[in-house]
């Protein structure tokens, strides 16, 4: 087993809550790469957009995710941090990624207001648009693949630690 695992999926899958009942329930750390940009940038995410644009924000993105240099700990991603091609190579370098994949009609369901959450859209996309833009990135850079509609959040650390135990 490599020495981190790396939860990748579309915004609002869980993957900062499930990071942190997995890190709990491993003995490991916990790291939340927006958090990490957060602070890299001495602003939310929501500012970073706003300032930079998208494209300045993935470019930062790819950075601060290209530098993580973290063992033994669960690294929750942002959804956008599948279009850093460095930041991905890096961490499937350093982890084991696990995609977590939920459908977009439960995702429509646990989104509220995007721009409220700092996500990386472009000018005149959909929630549906982004989602069908990222699902091929997110099954591309997946080692796992877990399906969040069969599971709650404990049974999705389970199965997170069976296929990656299994691997």
């Amino acid at each position: 087993m490599k020495k981190n695992i790396v939860l990748i999926g579309m915004p609002g899958a869980g993957k900062s809550t499930v990071g942190v009942v997995l890190a709990k329930k491993l003995g490991y750390h916990f790291l939340d790469s927006d958090i990490l940009i957060q602070e890299s940038e001495d602003r939310t995410l929501p500012e970073i957009i706003a300032a930079e644009g998208t494209d300045g924000f993935l470019d930062i993105e790819d950075r601060v995710n290209s530098r993580i240099d973290v063992e033994k700990s669960v690294i929750a991603t942002g959804g956008s941090a599948v279009y850093g091609k460095n930041a991905m190579e890096h961490l499937k370098s350093i982890g084991t990624v696990v995609y977590l994949a939920v459908s977009y009609k439960s995702l429509e369901k646990r989104l509220g207001d995007l721009t409220d959450r700092g996500v990386a859209l472009k000018e005149g996309q959909t929630l549906l648009d982004l989602y069908n833009e990222r699902c091929p990135l997110y099954e591309k850079y997946a080692d796992v693949t877990i399906d969040e509609e069969l599971f709650d959040i404990p049974s999705t650390v389970k199965a997170i630690i069976s296929q990656i135990s299994a691997r």
